[in-house]
């Protein structure tokens, strides 16, 4: 039985990217992944539908070319060819992950694991191909998509955002059960594809998570793509007709459509029988502290298995933190390491048009702060925007009265989850607004839409009025 100092379950963007890390520091690690790395995020995710999101994107600026004065005429979509790119884009990238841990020699065990021991301080970790021992053990198993109770996946008429990345043609119609990010993302790319798309949604308002003026302002843009918003009422019962699918609603109306995508958030997942280890859960969650560390000693778990922040580049950053608590403990050499802000963490919703977030809305930085400066900025005073034909949209900065410390950025527009980098760099560096005096923005860039709203907090947008 081989033993190996770090054990990692899961080759999502948290374990990989965890086994990397470790490989660079020179301990010796170990990676279960049942299936190909790069988890759902590569696989079913992040990758194959952000190639989606370009699909949608350049076939609607075809149909908008001749405001461009180019004339294109009749384009057709070839849904096929679409989904085939979609699948070249993922085994490339996947492919190259695969190949960096055979020319590093990283040990990649392809099984499932079924258990987990722990004896005198050692893992014994057992999957369908061998066993293995471990000082420390990382588990990074990931989510699954959460089901209605009464309307389970079929795979065919009710589908997961899995089941709708294996799609054969476009459906004519389309009900999204759900108006978080996966839901809206879906809806955006079907709708620009050709699409009759429906949004049903619990909550008041879709992406309820972000701040409300963006909020409405994605309602607004859905409804002037013909986007169909259901919002306030939820899905009481289905039927499958001879078409697709009828839904009645709670306020007893009903919808039609071909399909409907599911799309009510994701669960935790871990399916491994544990013995003498006893972990601690909330609803289905693996609760740690703020370093990752479960209730047992030298067991810690990373991305959405801890539910502490859904996202694949939160799941990255959590295992490369817990990968260097391991290396300064085995070299007896703590340091102060640092544990994640989850709020300094940029949100993206790679929708038409994109949303990105970070920091705090402006609700939160009133409950917090209480006075705050407000500025905003609108696409359709930048030069570049309107050069590149796309002008919906604005910046939004937040900042903290007392202090002039910007607390939260939320866009809404164009390139959208390029831009909020620069917020995520200022709020995590603690940056005032008055620091902004000393970065030049390149001109004509849409970077000016976020200089311009910080600088609105306190009225000196010189191109706002």
């Amino acid at each position: 039985m081989k033993h190996f100092k770090v054990a990692i379950i899961g080759g999502g963007p948290g374990g990989y990217v965890t086994a990397l890390r470790l490989k660079q520091y020179k301990i010796e690690t170990v990676l279960f992944e049942k299936e190909r790395l790069g988890g759902v995020c590569l696989n079913w995710g992040c990758i194959p539908t952000k190639t989606l999101v370009k699909t949608a994107e350049l076939f609607t600026e075809i149909q908008e070319a001749h405001e461009f004065g180019i004339n294109l005429d009749n384009p057709k979509i070839d849904f096929s060819q679409i989904y085939k790119r979609k699948d070249d884009v993922v085994e490339k990238l996947v492919g190259g992950i695969e190949f960096m841990f055979k020319k590093l020699d990283l040990p990649l065990i392809n099984s499932l694991v079924t258990k987990i021991t722990k004896k005198d301080d050692i893992f014994y970790i057992t999957s369908e191909a061998q066993e293995v021992t471990a000082d420390f053990v990382i588990l990074a198993t990931g989510s699954k998509p959460t089901e209605l109770p009464f309307m389970k996946f079929d795979h065919k008429k009710i589908l997961s955002s899995k089941d709708i990345l294996q799609l054969k043609e476009l459906p004519k119609s389309l009900a999204v059960v759900g108006g978080g990010v996966i839901g809206c993302e879906f809806a955006s790319i079907f709708q620009q594809l050709g699409s009759d798309v429906t949004i049903i949604e619990f909550l008041p308002r879709l992406l309820a998570g972000e701040d409300e003026e963006i909020s409405k302002r994605i309602g607004m843009a859905f409804k002037r793509n013909k986007m169909k918003l259901i919002l306030n009422k939820g899905v009481k019962s289905y039927e499958e007709t001879d078409t697709g699918v009828k839904l009645t609603l709670t306020d007893d109306k009903s919808i039609e459509a071909d399909q409907v995508l599911v799309s009510i958030g994701r669960s935790s997942r871990c399916e491994i029988e544990f013995q003498n280890i006893d972990l601690e859960r909330n609803k289905g969650s693996i609760i740690v502290d703020e370093f990752m560390r479960t209730g047992v000693e030298n067991l810690y778990a990373i991305g959405d298995l801890n539910g502490k922040q859904m996202l694949a580049h939160t799941a990255s950053k959590q295992g490369l933190l817990v990968a260097e608590l391991i290396k300064s403990e085995l070299e007896e050499n703590p340091h102060d390491i640092e544990p994640i802000i989850y709020e300094n963490v940029p949100r993206c919703t790679f929708t038409n048009p994109e949303v990105a977030s970070v920091g705090l809305t402006e609700e939160q930085a009133k409950d917090r702060f209480g006075e705050i400066l407000v500025g905003k900025f609108p696409y359709t005073a930048s030069g570049k925007a309107m050069g590149m034909g796309n002008t919906f949209g604005f910046a939004k900065t937040i900042a903290d009265a007392k202090s002039q410390k910007i607390v939260g950025m939320h866009i809404i527009g164009l390139q959208a989850s390029e831009l909020i980098a620069e917020g995520g760099i200022l709020i995590g560096k603690g940056a005032t607004i008055h620091d902004v005096d000393k970065i030049v923005f390149a001109h004509p860039t849409l970077s000016e839409i976020v200089m311009e709203s910080i600088e609105d907090t306190i009225s000196l947008s010189v191109h706002k009025i």
